[in-house]
Protein backbone atom coordinates (compact mmCIF):
# COMPACT_ATOMS: atom_id res chain seq x y z
CA UNK A 1 0.00 0.00 0.00
CA UNK A 2 2.81 2.41 0.74
CA UNK A 3 4.39 1.92 -2.68
CA UNK A 4 1.03 2.34 -4.39
CA UNK A 5 0.29 5.49 -2.41
CA UNK A 6 3.69 6.91 -3.23
CA UNK A 7 3.32 6.02 -6.90
CA UNK A 8 0.07 7.98 -7.00
CA UNK A 9 1.96 11.01 -5.69
CA UNK A 10 4.54 10.56 -8.42
CA UNK A 11 1.77 10.42 -11.02
CA UNK A 12 0.21 13.64 -9.73
CA UNK A 13 3.63 15.26 -9.87
CA UNK A 14 3.64 18.90 -8.93
CA UNK A 15 -0.04 19.16 -8.16
CA UNK A 16 0.76 17.13 -5.04
CA UNK A 17 4.38 18.09 -4.50
CA UNK A 18 3.25 21.03 -2.41
CA UNK A 19 0.37 19.23 -0.70
CA UNK A 20 2.30 16.07 0.15
CA UNK A 21 2.43 17.10 3.79
CA UNK A 22 -1.08 15.71 4.05
CA UNK A 23 -2.64 14.75 0.75
CA UNK A 24 -5.78 13.19 2.11
CA UNK A 25 -6.61 15.83 4.68
CA UNK A 26 -5.74 18.83 2.54
CA UNK A 27 -7.89 17.71 -0.38
CA UNK A 28 -10.79 16.68 1.83
CA UNK A 29 -10.72 19.97 3.71
CA UNK A 30 -10.70 22.07 0.56
CA UNK A 31 -13.39 19.96 -1.12
CA UNK A 32 -15.65 20.42 1.91
CA UNK A 33 -15.02 24.15 1.98
CA UNK A 34 -15.68 24.47 -1.75
CA UNK A 35 -18.89 22.46 -1.53
CA UNK A 36 -20.35 23.98 1.60
CA UNK A 37 -18.89 27.46 1.82
CA UNK A 38 -18.08 28.66 -1.66
CA UNK A 39 -19.98 31.86 -0.97
CA UNK A 40 -17.53 32.94 1.73
CA UNK A 41 -14.41 32.72 -0.44
CA UNK A 42 -12.60 35.83 -1.56
CA UNK A 43 -9.70 35.85 -3.99
CA UNK A 44 -7.33 38.46 -2.64
CA UNK A 45 -5.76 40.80 -5.15
CA UNK A 46 -2.11 41.77 -5.43
CA UNK A 47 -2.27 45.19 -3.79
CA UNK A 48 -0.25 43.92 -0.82
CA UNK A 49 2.52 42.35 -2.95
CA UNK A 50 5.03 45.23 -2.60
CA UNK A 51 4.36 45.35 1.13
CA UNK A 52 4.85 41.59 1.55
CA UNK A 53 8.06 41.60 -0.49
CA UNK A 54 9.41 44.55 1.48
CA UNK A 55 8.47 42.82 4.75
CA UNK A 56 10.32 39.66 3.73
CA UNK A 57 13.44 41.54 2.66
CA UNK A 58 13.46 43.58 5.84
CA UNK A 59 13.02 40.45 7.97
CA UNK A 60 15.87 38.70 6.16
CA UNK A 61 18.06 41.76 6.70
CA UNK A 62 17.23 41.67 10.41
CA UNK A 63 18.07 37.95 10.56
CA UNK A 64 21.48 38.51 8.96
CA UNK A 65 22.13 41.39 11.35
CA UNK A 66 23.34 43.56 8.47
CA UNK A 67 21.20 46.18 6.80
CA UNK A 68 22.11 46.86 3.19
CA UNK A 69 22.78 50.44 2.16
CA UNK A 70 21.73 49.58 -1.40
CA UNK A 71 18.63 51.41 -2.56
CA UNK A 72 17.50 49.33 -5.54
CA UNK A 73 15.55 46.12 -5.15
CA UNK A 74 18.02 44.12 -7.25
CA UNK A 75 21.00 45.29 -5.18
CA UNK A 76 19.24 44.50 -1.90
CA UNK A 77 18.35 41.01 -3.08
CA UNK A 78 21.90 40.38 -4.28
CA UNK A 79 23.28 41.57 -0.95
CA UNK A 80 20.90 39.33 1.01
CA UNK A 81 21.69 36.27 -1.10
CA UNK A 82 25.39 36.70 -0.41
CA UNK A 83 24.81 37.03 3.33
CA UNK A 84 22.52 34.03 3.44
CA UNK A 85 25.10 31.98 1.56
CA UNK A 86 27.59 32.82 4.30
CA UNK A 87 25.02 31.89 6.96
CA UNK A 88 24.26 28.59 5.19
CA UNK A 89 27.97 27.74 5.04
CA UNK A 90 28.31 28.39 8.78
CA UNK A 91 25.22 26.28 9.46
CA UNK A 92 26.67 23.36 7.48
CA UNK A 93 29.85 23.54 9.55
CA UNK A 94 27.79 23.48 12.75
CA UNK A 95 25.80 20.51 11.45
CA UNK A 96 28.99 18.60 10.74
CA UNK A 97 30.35 19.50 14.19
CA UNK A 98 27.10 18.40 15.86
CA UNK A 99 27.60 14.86 14.54
CA UNK A 100 30.50 14.49 17.01
CA UNK A 101 28.93 13.38 20.29
CA UNK A 102 30.10 13.02 23.90
CA UNK A 103 27.85 10.43 25.57
CA UNK A 104 28.20 9.97 29.33
CA UNK A 105 26.28 7.43 31.40
CA UNK A 106 25.76 8.40 35.03
CA UNK A 107 24.69 5.22 36.78
CA UNK A 108 23.63 4.27 40.31
CA UNK A 109 25.97 1.35 41.11
CA UNK A 110 24.50 0.20 44.43
CA UNK A 111 23.38 -3.37 45.06
CA UNK A 112 19.89 -3.06 43.60
CA UNK A 113 21.24 -2.02 40.19
CA UNK A 114 22.85 -5.28 39.04
CA UNK A 115 20.58 -5.90 36.06
CA UNK A 116 20.85 -2.30 34.83
CA UNK A 117 24.64 -2.37 35.04
CA UNK A 118 24.62 -5.52 32.92
CA UNK A 119 22.29 -3.85 30.41
CA UNK A 120 24.60 -0.82 30.22
CA UNK A 121 27.47 -3.14 29.35
CA UNK A 122 25.59 -5.12 26.71
CA UNK A 123 23.69 -2.37 24.89
CA UNK A 124 26.43 -0.02 23.72
CA UNK A 125 27.53 -2.02 20.66
CA UNK A 126 23.90 -2.44 19.59
CA UNK A 127 23.41 1.30 19.90
CA UNK A 128 26.45 2.02 17.76
CA UNK A 129 25.22 -0.37 15.08
CA UNK A 130 21.73 1.15 15.06
CA UNK A 131 22.87 4.78 15.10
CA UNK A 132 25.45 4.34 12.34
CA UNK A 133 23.32 2.12 10.13
CA UNK A 134 21.75 5.16 8.44
CA UNK A 135 24.00 7.89 9.86
CA UNK A 136 27.59 6.83 9.25
CA UNK A 137 28.75 10.42 9.79
CA UNK A 138 27.87 10.31 13.49
CA UNK A 139 30.91 9.70 15.70
CA UNK A 140 30.51 9.35 19.41
CA UNK A 141 32.78 9.06 22.41
CA UNK A 142 31.35 7.26 25.43
CA UNK A 143 32.20 7.71 29.11
CA UNK A 144 30.95 6.51 32.46
CA UNK A 145 30.42 7.91 35.95
CA UNK A 146 29.17 5.55 38.65
CA UNK A 147 27.98 6.66 42.08
CA UNK A 148 27.01 4.89 45.29
CA UNK A 149 26.67 6.58 48.69
CA UNK A 150 28.76 8.46 51.22
CA UNK A 151 29.11 5.35 53.42
CA UNK A 152 31.01 3.66 50.55
CA UNK A 153 33.96 6.06 50.94
CA UNK A 154 36.58 5.33 48.22
CA UNK A 155 33.99 3.38 46.18
CA UNK A 156 31.51 6.25 46.28
CA UNK A 157 32.42 7.56 42.79
CA UNK A 158 34.20 6.05 39.81
CA UNK A 159 34.86 7.66 36.43
CA UNK A 160 35.86 6.29 33.05
CA UNK A 161 36.71 9.19 30.75
CA UNK A 162 35.47 9.44 27.17
CA UNK A 163 36.77 6.97 24.62
CA UNK A 164 35.89 6.24 21.00
CA UNK A 165 36.59 2.55 21.63
CA UNK A 166 33.26 0.96 22.44
CA UNK A 167 35.00 -2.31 23.26
CA UNK A 168 37.08 -0.56 25.94
CA UNK A 169 33.90 0.91 27.41
CA UNK A 170 32.19 -2.49 27.47
CA UNK A 171 35.25 -4.13 29.04
CA UNK A 172 35.47 -1.43 31.73
CA UNK A 173 31.82 -1.87 32.73
CA UNK A 174 32.20 -5.65 32.74
CA UNK A 175 35.39 -5.79 34.82
CA UNK A 176 35.46 -2.63 36.93
CA UNK A 177 31.83 -1.82 37.73
CA UNK A 178 30.00 -3.96 40.27
CA UNK A 179 26.68 -3.57 42.03
CA UNK A 180 27.46 -3.06 45.71
CA UNK A 181 27.19 -0.69 48.63
CA UNK A 182 24.54 1.76 49.72
CA UNK A 183 23.11 1.97 53.24
CA UNK A 184 20.04 4.19 53.58
CA UNK A 185 17.53 4.63 50.73
CA UNK A 186 18.85 7.82 49.01
CA UNK A 187 22.13 7.79 47.12
CA UNK A 188 24.81 10.33 46.22
CA UNK A 189 23.14 11.49 43.03
CA UNK A 190 24.35 15.09 43.23
CA UNK A 191 27.92 13.88 43.78
CA UNK A 192 27.68 11.56 40.77
CA UNK A 193 26.26 14.24 38.49
CA UNK A 194 28.79 16.80 39.68
CA UNK A 195 31.69 14.41 39.01
CA UNK A 196 30.39 13.64 35.52
CA UNK A 197 30.00 17.33 34.72
CA UNK A 198 33.28 18.60 36.17
CA UNK A 199 35.72 15.67 35.92
CA UNK A 200 34.91 14.23 32.48
CA UNK A 201 36.71 15.64 29.40
CA UNK A 202 33.73 17.14 27.56
CA UNK A 203 35.06 18.34 24.20
CA UNK A 204 32.60 17.60 21.38
CA UNK A 205 29.81 19.88 20.17
CA UNK A 206 26.90 17.59 21.11
CA UNK A 207 27.00 16.61 24.77
CA UNK A 208 24.64 14.00 26.21
CA UNK A 209 24.28 12.90 29.82
CA UNK A 210 22.07 9.84 30.41
CA UNK A 211 21.35 9.41 34.12
CA UNK A 212 19.93 6.08 35.36
CA UNK A 213 18.98 5.43 38.97
CA UNK A 214 16.42 3.82 41.27
CA UNK A 215 16.69 6.08 44.32
CA UNK A 216 16.44 9.84 45.06
CA UNK A 217 19.17 12.21 46.31
CA UNK A 218 19.66 12.97 49.99
CA UNK A 219 17.51 15.59 51.70
CA UNK A 220 13.89 16.16 52.69
CA UNK A 221 13.54 18.23 49.53
CA UNK A 222 13.64 14.95 47.58
CA UNK A 223 12.32 12.20 49.87
CA UNK A 224 10.67 11.29 53.16
CA UNK A 225 12.28 7.85 53.15
CA UNK A 226 14.97 6.72 55.60
CA UNK A 227 17.84 9.20 55.09
CA UNK A 228 21.17 9.54 56.92
CA UNK A 229 21.48 13.09 55.53
CA UNK A 230 18.00 14.66 55.79
CA UNK A 231 19.47 18.16 55.49
CA UNK A 232 20.87 17.39 52.06
CA UNK A 233 24.24 16.64 50.51
CA UNK A 234 26.95 16.65 53.25
CA UNK A 235 29.45 18.21 50.83
CA UNK A 236 27.24 21.23 50.24
CA UNK A 237 26.13 20.39 46.71
CA UNK A 238 22.68 21.57 45.63
CA UNK A 239 20.60 20.68 42.61
CA UNK A 240 20.82 24.31 41.47
CA UNK A 241 24.62 24.48 41.65
CA UNK A 242 25.12 21.14 39.87
CA UNK A 243 22.56 21.71 37.11
CA UNK A 244 23.82 25.24 36.48
CA UNK A 245 27.29 23.82 35.77
CA UNK A 246 25.64 21.36 33.38
CA UNK A 247 23.87 24.16 31.52
CA UNK A 248 27.04 26.24 31.25
CA UNK A 249 28.80 23.30 29.61
CA UNK A 250 25.98 22.80 27.06
CA UNK A 251 25.27 19.31 28.39
CA UNK A 252 21.80 17.90 27.69
CA UNK A 253 20.20 15.85 30.48
CA UNK A 254 18.15 12.65 30.09
CA UNK A 255 16.85 10.36 32.83
CA UNK A 256 16.13 6.63 32.81
CA UNK A 257 13.34 5.95 35.29
CA UNK A 258 13.32 2.60 37.14
CA UNK A 259 10.67 3.30 39.80
CA UNK A 260 8.56 6.13 41.23
CA UNK A 261 10.94 7.06 44.08
CA UNK A 262 12.68 9.57 41.80
CA UNK A 263 9.51 11.49 40.83
CA UNK A 264 10.05 14.33 43.33
CA UNK A 265 13.66 14.70 42.16
CA UNK A 266 12.51 14.95 38.54
CA UNK A 267 10.03 17.71 39.44
CA UNK A 268 12.76 19.66 41.26
CA UNK A 269 15.08 19.29 38.27
CA UNK A 270 12.31 20.49 35.93
CA UNK A 271 11.81 23.61 38.03
CA UNK A 272 15.50 24.40 37.51
CA UNK A 273 16.16 23.49 33.85
CA UNK A 274 12.70 22.92 32.34
CA UNK A 275 11.36 19.78 30.67
CA UNK A 276 13.67 16.96 29.63
CA UNK A 277 13.08 13.43 28.30
CA UNK A 278 12.44 10.67 30.83
CA UNK A 279 12.85 7.12 29.52
CA UNK A 280 10.91 4.19 30.93
CA UNK A 281 13.42 1.59 32.14
CA UNK A 282 10.96 -0.11 34.46
CA UNK A 283 10.41 -3.82 33.90
CA UNK A 284 8.75 -6.58 35.88
CA UNK A 285 10.20 -9.26 33.62
CA UNK A 286 13.39 -11.04 34.58
CA UNK A 287 14.49 -10.86 30.96
CA UNK A 288 17.86 -9.20 30.29
CA UNK A 289 17.09 -8.80 26.58
CA UNK A 290 14.02 -6.66 27.33
CA UNK A 291 16.08 -4.31 29.48
CA UNK A 292 18.94 -4.14 26.96
CA UNK A 293 16.44 -3.19 24.23
CA UNK A 294 15.00 -0.47 26.46
CA UNK A 295 18.51 0.86 27.04
CA UNK A 296 19.17 0.84 23.29
CA UNK A 297 15.99 2.74 22.48
CA UNK A 298 16.61 5.34 25.19
CA UNK A 299 20.27 5.92 24.28
CA UNK A 300 19.61 6.15 20.53
CA UNK A 301 16.76 8.58 21.13
CA UNK A 302 18.99 10.71 23.37
CA UNK A 303 21.71 10.87 20.70
CA UNK A 304 19.32 11.78 17.87
CA UNK A 305 17.36 14.40 19.80
CA UNK A 306 20.56 15.99 21.15
CA UNK A 307 22.07 16.30 17.67
CA UNK A 308 18.84 17.85 16.40
CA UNK A 309 18.67 20.32 19.29
CA UNK A 310 22.34 21.23 18.99
CA UNK A 311 22.01 21.74 15.23
CA UNK A 312 18.75 23.69 15.37
CA UNK A 313 19.20 25.83 18.46
CA UNK A 314 22.99 26.28 18.36
CA UNK A 315 23.66 26.99 22.04
CA UNK A 316 22.70 25.97 25.56
CA UNK A 317 20.90 29.24 26.28
CA UNK A 318 18.34 28.67 23.55
CA UNK A 319 18.14 24.92 24.29
CA UNK A 320 17.35 25.43 27.96
CA UNK A 321 15.08 28.34 27.09
CA UNK A 322 13.09 25.87 24.98
CA UNK A 323 13.00 23.44 27.90
CA UNK A 324 11.65 26.22 30.12
CA UNK A 325 8.93 26.95 27.56
CA UNK A 326 7.89 23.28 27.67
CA UNK A 327 6.86 23.73 31.30
CA UNK A 328 4.07 26.02 30.12
CA UNK A 329 2.31 23.37 28.03
CA UNK A 330 -0.96 21.62 28.87
CA UNK A 331 -1.33 18.34 26.93
CA UNK A 332 -5.11 18.11 27.51
CA UNK A 333 -7.92 19.61 25.45
CA UNK A 334 -9.78 22.35 27.32
CA UNK A 335 -13.46 22.44 28.18
CA UNK A 336 -14.56 24.13 24.97
CA UNK A 337 -17.75 25.48 26.58
CA UNK A 338 -15.59 27.82 28.66
CA UNK A 339 -13.60 29.14 25.68
CA UNK A 340 -14.85 32.29 23.92
CA UNK A 341 -15.59 32.15 20.21
CA UNK A 342 -13.35 34.24 17.97
CA UNK A 343 -13.73 35.44 14.40
CA UNK A 344 -11.09 35.70 11.73
CA UNK A 345 -10.03 34.95 8.19
CA UNK A 346 -8.45 31.76 6.87
CA UNK A 347 -5.89 32.24 4.10
CA UNK A 348 -4.38 29.59 1.85
CA UNK A 349 -2.54 29.73 -1.45
CA UNK A 350 -3.48 28.27 -4.79
CA UNK A 351 -0.85 25.56 -5.23
CA UNK A 352 1.56 25.87 -8.18
CA UNK A 353 0.71 23.51 -11.03
CA UNK A 354 3.89 23.60 -13.12
CA UNK A 355 7.60 23.32 -12.52
CA UNK A 356 8.10 26.89 -13.73
CA UNK A 357 5.65 28.11 -11.08
CA UNK A 358 7.50 26.15 -8.41
CA UNK A 359 10.76 27.78 -9.49
CA UNK A 360 9.21 31.26 -9.66
CA UNK A 361 10.78 33.05 -6.68
CA UNK A 362 7.89 35.49 -6.50
CA UNK A 363 5.06 32.98 -7.01
CA UNK A 364 3.98 32.91 -3.37
CA UNK A 365 4.40 36.65 -3.02
CA UNK A 366 2.58 37.55 -6.24
CA UNK A 367 0.08 34.69 -6.23
CA UNK A 368 -3.49 35.30 -5.23
CA UNK A 369 -4.56 33.45 -2.14
CA UNK A 370 -8.00 32.32 -1.05
CA UNK A 371 -9.56 33.96 1.99
CA UNK A 372 -12.47 32.54 3.99
CA UNK A 373 -14.31 33.88 7.01
CA UNK A 374 -14.00 31.62 10.03
CA UNK A 375 -15.22 31.39 13.61
CA UNK A 376 -13.13 29.36 16.00
CA UNK A 377 -12.18 28.58 19.58
CA UNK A 378 -8.60 28.52 20.85
CA UNK A 379 -7.18 26.67 23.87
CA UNK A 380 -5.72 29.07 26.47
CA UNK A 381 -2.46 27.07 26.77
CA UNK A 382 -0.33 25.25 24.16
CA UNK A 383 -0.20 21.45 24.19
CA UNK A 384 3.28 21.29 22.63
CA UNK A 385 6.25 23.46 21.75
CA UNK A 386 8.89 23.18 19.05
CA UNK A 387 12.03 25.10 18.21
CA UNK A 388 10.04 28.12 16.96
CA UNK A 389 6.34 27.72 17.69
CA UNK A 390 3.74 26.76 20.26
CA UNK A 391 0.95 24.38 19.17
CA UNK A 392 -2.60 24.85 20.48
CA UNK A 393 -5.79 22.82 20.30
CA UNK A 394 -8.51 24.70 18.42
CA UNK A 395 -12.00 24.22 16.98
CA UNK A 396 -13.36 25.47 13.68
CA UNK A 397 -16.96 26.29 14.63
CA UNK A 398 -18.02 27.88 11.35
CA UNK A 399 -19.13 24.77 9.44
CA UNK A 400 -22.18 23.86 11.50
CA UNK A 401 -20.26 21.20 13.42
CA UNK A 402 -16.97 21.67 15.24
CA UNK A 403 -13.82 20.47 13.46
CA UNK A 404 -10.62 19.96 15.41
CA UNK A 405 -7.61 22.03 14.37
CA UNK A 406 -4.03 22.59 15.45
CA UNK A 407 -3.02 26.24 15.59
CA UNK A 408 0.67 27.18 15.74
CA UNK A 409 2.08 30.50 16.87
CA UNK A 410 5.65 31.80 16.79
CA UNK A 411 6.71 32.67 20.32
CA UNK A 412 9.27 35.15 19.05
CA UNK A 413 7.12 38.27 18.75
CA UNK A 414 9.64 39.99 16.48
CA UNK A 415 9.09 37.48 13.66
CA UNK A 416 5.38 36.89 14.28
CA UNK A 417 4.32 38.79 11.16
CA UNK A 418 1.85 38.04 8.40
CA UNK A 419 4.62 37.49 5.85
CA UNK A 420 6.43 35.06 8.17
CA UNK A 421 3.30 32.92 8.38
CA UNK A 422 2.78 33.10 4.64
CA UNK A 423 6.36 31.89 4.20
CA UNK A 424 5.68 28.92 6.50
CA UNK A 425 2.63 28.13 4.36
CA UNK A 426 4.85 28.29 1.26
CA UNK A 427 7.04 25.58 2.82
CA UNK A 428 4.16 23.26 3.77
CA UNK A 429 1.12 24.05 1.70
CA UNK A 430 -1.14 21.98 3.94
CA UNK A 431 -1.02 24.77 6.49
CA UNK A 432 -3.32 27.74 6.13
CA UNK A 433 -2.79 31.12 7.77
CA UNK A 434 -5.38 32.26 10.29
CA UNK A 435 -5.87 35.95 11.05
CA UNK A 436 -7.54 36.55 14.41
CA UNK A 437 -9.58 39.74 14.07
CA UNK A 438 -10.20 39.88 17.82
CA UNK A 439 -6.52 40.01 18.83
CA UNK A 440 -4.98 41.21 15.53
CA UNK A 441 -2.81 38.06 15.56
CA UNK A 442 -1.66 35.58 12.90
CA UNK A 443 -1.35 31.80 13.27
CA UNK A 444 -0.59 28.75 11.16
CA UNK A 445 -3.48 26.30 11.18
CA UNK A 446 -3.69 22.60 10.32
CA UNK A 447 -6.20 19.78 10.68
CA UNK A 448 -5.93 17.87 13.97
CA UNK A 449 -5.15 14.15 13.63
CA UNK A 450 -6.85 12.31 16.47
CA UNK A 451 -5.09 9.60 18.50
CA UNK A 452 -1.99 9.76 16.30
CA UNK A 453 1.60 9.20 17.35
CA UNK A 454 3.74 12.02 15.99
CA UNK A 455 7.20 10.95 14.80
CA UNK A 456 10.20 12.84 13.44
CA UNK A 457 11.61 10.64 10.68
CA UNK A 458 14.55 12.78 9.55
CA UNK A 459 15.95 16.28 9.95
CA UNK A 460 17.05 19.01 7.56
CA UNK A 461 20.63 18.31 8.73
CA UNK A 462 20.38 14.94 6.97
CA UNK A 463 20.02 13.00 10.23
CA UNK A 464 17.75 9.96 9.85
CA UNK A 465 16.07 9.22 13.17
CA UNK A 466 13.66 6.55 11.90
CA UNK A 467 14.35 5.09 8.48
CA UNK A 468 11.52 4.56 5.99
CA UNK A 469 12.44 3.78 2.40
CA UNK A 470 9.33 5.50 1.07
CA UNK A 471 10.22 8.81 2.73
CA UNK A 472 13.82 8.75 1.58
CA UNK A 473 12.58 7.96 -1.93
CA UNK A 474 10.13 10.86 -1.72
CA UNK A 475 13.00 13.25 -0.98
CA UNK A 476 14.87 11.82 -3.99
CA UNK A 477 11.76 12.35 -6.11
CA UNK A 478 11.48 16.03 -5.13
CA UNK A 479 15.10 16.56 -6.13
CA UNK A 480 14.81 14.79 -9.48
CA UNK A 481 11.46 16.22 -10.55
CA UNK A 482 12.52 19.80 -9.83
CA UNK A 483 15.74 19.20 -11.78
CA UNK A 484 17.92 19.76 -8.72
CA UNK A 485 16.15 22.99 -7.74
CA UNK A 486 15.10 21.73 -4.28
CA UNK A 487 14.83 18.82 -1.86
CA UNK A 488 11.96 18.42 0.60
CA UNK A 489 13.28 16.97 3.86
CA UNK A 490 12.91 17.25 7.65
CA UNK A 491 9.93 14.91 7.34
CA UNK A 492 7.76 14.42 10.42
CA UNK A 493 4.21 13.40 11.11
CA UNK A 494 2.10 10.27 11.46
CA UNK A 495 2.81 6.77 10.13
CA UNK A 496 -0.54 5.17 9.24
CA UNK A 497 -1.14 1.69 7.92
CA UNK A 498 -1.08 2.67 4.25
CA UNK A 499 0.22 6.23 4.13
CA UNK A 500 2.21 8.95 5.86
CA UNK A 501 0.60 12.21 6.90
CA UNK A 502 3.41 14.74 7.16
CA UNK A 503 3.73 18.29 8.37
CA UNK A 504 6.30 21.06 8.86
CA UNK A 505 8.97 19.98 6.36
CA UNK A 506 12.10 21.92 5.51
CA UNK A 507 13.17 22.66 1.94
CA UNK A 508 16.74 23.03 0.75
CA UNK A 509 16.59 25.16 -2.40
CA UNK A 510 19.18 26.73 -4.69
CA UNK A 511 17.42 30.06 -4.06
CA UNK A 512 18.35 31.03 -0.50
CA UNK A 513 15.74 33.79 -0.37
CA UNK A 514 12.95 31.21 -0.22
CA UNK A 515 11.65 28.75 2.39
CA UNK A 516 13.06 30.37 5.50
CA UNK A 517 16.16 29.89 7.64
CA UNK A 518 16.09 26.08 7.44
CA UNK A 519 16.86 26.35 3.70
CA UNK A 520 20.62 25.79 3.44
CA UNK A 521 20.79 26.20 -0.34
CA UNK A 522 23.02 24.19 -2.68
CA UNK A 523 25.24 23.19 0.22
CA UNK A 524 22.21 21.82 2.07
CA UNK A 525 21.13 19.82 -0.97
CA UNK A 526 24.59 18.37 -1.46
CA UNK A 527 25.82 17.89 2.12
CA UNK A 528 22.56 17.10 3.91
CA UNK A 529 20.91 14.91 1.28
CA UNK A 530 22.87 13.92 -1.82
CA UNK A 531 26.02 12.93 0.05
CA UNK A 532 24.03 10.67 2.38
CA UNK A 533 21.19 9.27 0.29
CA UNK A 534 21.30 5.61 -0.69
CA UNK A 535 18.77 4.59 -3.32
CA UNK A 536 16.40 1.89 -2.10
CA UNK A 537 13.79 -0.39 -3.67
CA UNK A 538 11.19 2.39 -3.80
CA UNK A 539 13.60 4.64 -5.70
CA UNK A 540 14.13 1.83 -8.20
CA UNK A 541 10.41 1.08 -8.60
CA UNK A 542 9.75 4.75 -9.26
CA UNK A 543 12.65 4.76 -11.74
CA UNK A 544 14.41 7.57 -9.94
CA UNK A 545 17.75 8.20 -11.56
CA UNK A 546 20.63 7.24 -9.31
CA UNK A 547 23.18 8.22 -11.98
CA UNK A 548 21.96 11.83 -11.99
CA UNK A 549 22.15 11.92 -8.18
CA UNK A 550 25.68 10.49 -8.12
CA UNK A 551 26.79 12.75 -10.96
CA UNK A 552 25.50 15.80 -9.13
CA UNK A 553 27.40 14.73 -6.01
CA UNK A 554 30.62 14.45 -7.99
CA UNK A 555 30.09 17.85 -9.66
CA UNK A 556 29.31 19.53 -6.36
CA UNK A 557 32.34 17.99 -4.65
CA UNK A 558 34.51 19.11 -7.58
CA UNK A 559 33.21 22.67 -7.26
CA UNK A 560 33.83 22.65 -3.52
CA UNK A 561 37.41 21.50 -4.05
CA UNK A 562 38.02 24.30 -6.55
CA UNK A 563 36.83 26.89 -4.04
Amino acid sequence: MQVQWYTSIYAFKLSTLWTIVNVRMNQKTRDNYNADNSHVYTICNSENVPKLLEERLRRYEDETGQISSASTLIDRISYLRKNRENDASKAIIKIEDSMNVDLCFVLDCTGSMYHHIEAAKEHILKVASYVNNNNSNIKFWVGFCGYRDHSDHSDRLQNFDFTNSLEKFKTYIAKKVTAKGGSDTPEDILGGLNAAITEMSWSNTTRVLVHIGDAPPHGRRFTNLDDDYPDGDPNGLTAESVLKKMQLKNILYYFGKINNSTDVMLNVFREIIGEFPVFDLMTTENNPEVLVNKFCKATSSAIFSSITLTTTLRNSKSIYSLQRKKIQINPHEPDWTTCPEKTGKLLFYISPKTLSEVKDEYYFINSNFIERDISFKLAPQPFSVGAERYAYFALDTSLGQANNLVIKKYYDVEISTKEKYLESMEISNIASVLYDKTDNTYYSVEKYINNAKFTKFNANSGLITEFHSILEAFAHFTYQYTEGYLVVYDLQGVDLDNEFLLTDPAIHCVDLLRFGKTNLGKSGIQKCFLAKHKCNDICKKLKLNNDILEGHCENEIGELKKT
